[in-house]
């Protein structure tokens, strides 16, 4: 045996790592992750191939002389060699082990030939250099170093049994690359983050989900919150028949479920009532809640961090639930990829940021953005937490929010979830759109296909008994300043709009009326600002003065208001519903109206998939009478669902997206599957005076960090990148990391004017083609 092959250079008590212990600690790892879904000896070959590369005597060179050796390829080999020796059965491995440094590439016969080290030498599509091109050289070192591979024999993949099913068979392959990735992080981080001894020193462990525990607390709380309720009767027995609903459905084997239940009834609750019982009776490991908005996240983690802020074992409810997102201040901005900090940080913040790189946490809460994007990715550092969601239960809130265009391939993989690796999901919303009319276009993906069970029994009527309001459909096209008059009636209302130019022109057309307490509402006002006016709009409504909201449709999910006359711009069927869930909404107002109106300037945001729907809700008005349009009736909400995807064609959707799956090609699968399409930039916004000129001086004195971000995530807003030579740039400052290099993503904004103290960001109109609709 010998010790003179070293995986990394020297910590900083001059510690070395050797080869042999890196491979065994990765291995043991990788093993220990994916044995939950049943592949710990695939995941114990890629843990001990990863890096068989390094016993190249090139790659050795590197660490004794690493200005002078540059460029080596040490991660193809350990991919040909798990093909060599597994062949087929080693396919998945290679390709995660190929990943590791560059991502997963491409499941195709071209691409593994790729591979051969002999090839590579000659002629490497990155021009590195090949530490070893005998790869049974390099077996024999591994020999001589004390390790073993495992016989061919013993070797079980089930990449086989699903190539055909392209999304199944990717999501398998990085669920493997993930065990391995994860695992390798950890064992190199122990190496550069070394205990006071210079020793190898792993990380803590995250906790452990209590569900019995949690069970209880949960419990306890939920009936101190009934009794609490200042919502009607009606109201209050919806919400303990929908919790009951829950309970009871949770001793169901795991599974595809969906939850159905109007807007007002409890849903966040219930729905976590529903995941610790479920987790509880079949010891799943998890929670993971995901939701679209940043807004409904913030609302979500503080209802929970309420509850269990007595957690019996005195745990730090921000390590027990994990709050992961693009803005939540646990991405290390300019970090190494090996996990060395570049500032200080305390011990909170640190450990919060190292659970969020692999959700080693019980909970966590998230949004669609970070976890159906994971889902497709190719990247390690994107998909490392991907194997934390075998036995899950994962939870979907407001999934009539799901793209359109991409809606066969994330059924697909979350229907894997279930299928491949234990978990549940469940889907909810009031208004469930009817992925089940696409079972047979998901089955081309992933066996399964998409068959859930309902848990809220159609015997409850919850819809009926929940019905707190009744709509007015106009197709009469009106005016702005007609609406304006008519809005100028009512004490107290809402109104709803498609675009933010109409939320603007309806908010001014009420201005030169003085009414008094009139607010607006959009994304163009950032967090704080938006957070204020709600405190406002809430305390008005408390105490029964006039209150007047103008909104885009940002308050049509996560939002807790409740105004007794909603007005809803037409758009599309499940906007309507969920607008009128702003109205009447604890059930105190007897039967009130929402009306929805046809606007002369009608227009819809650039999504085409939203003007769809809008044309299947004019279809539904000019086929029947306006009385038999019932937006509470979940058999209307399937058949518009039903018109929806048969107008879109649903499996034409996103060809080329589409034809990326079937190639199996990962880094056009992760380029393409974009939940928000365009690229888009963060913008620090002058909202308060104070704050954004301490926020933008620290900025750009000593770049971004992750305390920065947090600060200034409540201050920002969310733009489309201008073209080059676009005059939005005039206006924006870029804001650079540590290094002084910009960001990319980061920017000030710097011209105070713009930024009004009713509206938020307002910009000249040769500008306003980078705000987001």
């Amino acid at each position: 045996m010998s010790d003179v092959y070293l995986a990394h250079s020297a910590n900083r008590f001059n510690r070395v790592d050797y080869l042999r212990e890196h491979l065994k600690d990765v291995a043991a790892l990788a093993q220990e992750f994916a044995s939950v879904f049943g592949a710990s000896a695939e995941a114990n070959v890629v843990g001990l191939l990863h890096d068989i590369g390094k016993y190249g005597s090139l790659f050795q060179k590197r660490l004794e002389n690493p200005r002078q050796e540059k460029g080596i390829d040490h991660w193809s080999a350990g991919a040909w060699i798990a093909l060599m020796k597994f062949k087929q059965q080693g396919i998945a491995a290679a390709l995660a082990i190929q990943g590791h440094h560059v991502g997963l590439q491409q499941l195709d016969n071209d691409t593994l030939r790729t591979l051969n080290l002999g090839e590579l030498q000659k002629n490497h599509p990155l021009e590195l250099r090949i530490s070893e091109a005998d790869w049974e050289e390099l077996l024999t070192r591994f020999h001589d170093d004390s390790l073993q591979l495992p016989e061919p024999q013993e070797i079980h993949t089930s990449l086989l049994e699903n190539h055909d099913l392209n999304v199944a068979a990717m999501l398998d392959i990085r669920m493997l690359f993930s065990a391995l990735v994860d695992a390798d992080f950890l064992a190199t981080e122990a190496h550069f983050q070394p205990a006071v001894t210079g020793e190898r020193c792993f990380r803590k462990r995250g906790l452990a989900l209590n569900a019995e525990r949690d069970w209880n607390i949960l419990s306890l709380f939920l009936d101190d919150l009934s009794a609490k309720s200042d919502a009607s009767l009606v109201v209050k027995r919806l919400r303990a028949d929908l919790l009951q609903a829950c309970i009871v459905e949770a001793s169901r084997p795991p599974g595809l479920f969906t939850l159905t239940a109007p807007t007002g009834t409890g849903k966040t609750l219930s729905m976590l009532a529903f995941a610790l019982k479920h987790a509880l009776v079949h010891g799943l490991r998890r929670i993971v809640v995901v939701v679209p908005y940043l807004s409904i996240i913030e609302q979500t983690v503080s209802a929970y961090r309420t509850v269990f802020q007595f957690a019996q074992d005195g745990s730090n409810t921000e390590h027990y639930i994990l709050e992961h997102h693009s803005l939540a201040g646990t991405k290390q901005v300019g970090e190494d990829s090996r996990g060395r900090d570049d500032d200080m940080e305390d011990e909170s913040r640190r450990m919060r940021r190292l659970l969020a790189e692999n959700w080693d946490a019980p909970i966590v809460v998230t949004t669609n953005v970070q976890f159906l994007e994971s889902l497709f990715a190719n990247r390690s550092a994107a998909c490392r937490k991907l194997h934390r969601l075998a036995r899950s239960v994962i939870l979907f809130d407001e999934v009539q929010t799901f793209s359109v265009d991409k809606a066969i391939p994330t059924l697909a993989a979350l229907s894997r979830l279930v299928e491949r690796y234990d978990s549940t999901v469940v889907l909810s919303t009031a208004t469930q759109p009817a992925f089940r009319h696409l079972h047979l276009a998901v089955q081309k993906s992933c066996k399964a296909g998409w068959q859930p069970k309902e848990i809220v029994s159609a015997e409850l009527r919850l819809f009926e008994r929940a019905k707190r309001t009744t709509v007015e459909w106009s197709n009469h096209p009106i005016s702005w300043s007609d609406l304006a008059d008519r809005l100028a009636q009512e004490r107290q209302l809402l109104c709803i709009v498609n675009l933010k130019r109409h939320a603007l022109t309806v908010y001014r057309e009420l201005k030169k009326k003085s009414l008094e307490g009139l607010f607006h509402m959009s994304t163009d006002m950032c967090p704080a600002h938006r957070t204020e006016v709600l405190k406002k709009i809430n305390m008005r409504l408390n105490e029964d003065k006039s209150c007047r909201l103008i909104s885009t449709q940002c308050v049509e999910a996560g939002v807790d208001i409740d105004f007794p006359t909603v007005f809803r711009a037409l758009g599309p069927f499940d906007a309507i519903a969920q607008a009128a869930g702003r109205c009447n909404r604890k059930g105190n107002f007897g039967l009130r109206t929402v009306h929805v109106f046809l606007p002369d300037d009608e227009a819809y945001p650039q999504d085409g998939a939203y003007s769809r729907a809008a044309q299947v809700t004019r279809m539904f008005l000019n086929e029947l009478e306006n009385s038999d349009v019932d937006i509470h009736s979940p058999g209307m909400f399937h058949e518009y669902y039903c018109r929806l995807y048969d107008l879109l064609d649903m499996e034409s959707q996103n060809r080329p997206l589409k034809d990326a799956l079937n190639l199996r090609d990962f880094t056009k699968v992760a380029d393409l599957y974009r939940i928000i399409d365009s690229d888009t930039i963060n913008v620090l916004v002058p909202y308060d005076h104070q704050t954004f000129q301490k926020l933008r001086n620290e900025a750009l004195a000593s770049g971004i960090t992750r305390h920065w971000i947090a600060k200034a995530r409540p201050y920002t807003i969310g733009m489309f990148r201008p073209k080059p030579d676009h005059p939005l740039w005039l206006y924006l400052e870029a804001v650079p990391l540590k290094s002084r290099k910009p960001s990319g993503d980061w920017f000030v904004y710097f011209e105070a004017r713009h930024y009004s103290s009713e509206t938020g960001l307002v910009v000249p109109s040769e500008l306003s083609d980078c705000l987001i609709a």
